[in-house]
């Protein structure tokens, strides 16, 4: 499992683009009215409006794994509990899980190795 993404969710994003851009000089992969991205290494930054699931200043982290069904038996078997369904979303297959305390988490693989198994 690979830490890959932190989403942090803004009332603003052109503003919220400002600020990580020309603030904190983080280098701008893309920007969209729903979504930016900007390349800080092996993790991306990304920015997604808040909603009221998702209040401004909310942060989520998103990991990657190769094999999505074994990634899910292992921790289903400790007692972790998914919300959502794997699915094919933005060429990714993209799940949610929460820990202990109701933190939601993002876990994504590749669609191509998933599809025989799911």
């Amino acid at each position: 499992m690979q830490l890959t993404y932190v989403i942090m969710f803004v009332d603003d994003m052109s503003a919220g683009v400002a600020f990580y851009r020309d603030t904190l000089g983080l280098p701008l992969r893309f920007a969209y009215p729903e979504w930016a991205e900007f390349d800080t290494g092996p993790t991306t930054l990304a920015l997604h409006p808040s909603s009221k699931d998702n209040p401004a200043g909310i942060t989520r982290l998103g990991f990657r794994v190769a094999d999505m069904h074994a990634c899910r038996t292992h921790l289903e078997q400790a007692g972790v509990r998914f919300t959502r369904e794997p699915a094919a979303e933005h060429g990714v297959l993209l799940a949610e899980f929460v820990n202990a305390a109701g933190v939601r988490f993002s876990l994504s693989a590749p669609v191509e190795a998933q599809s025989t198994r799911q």
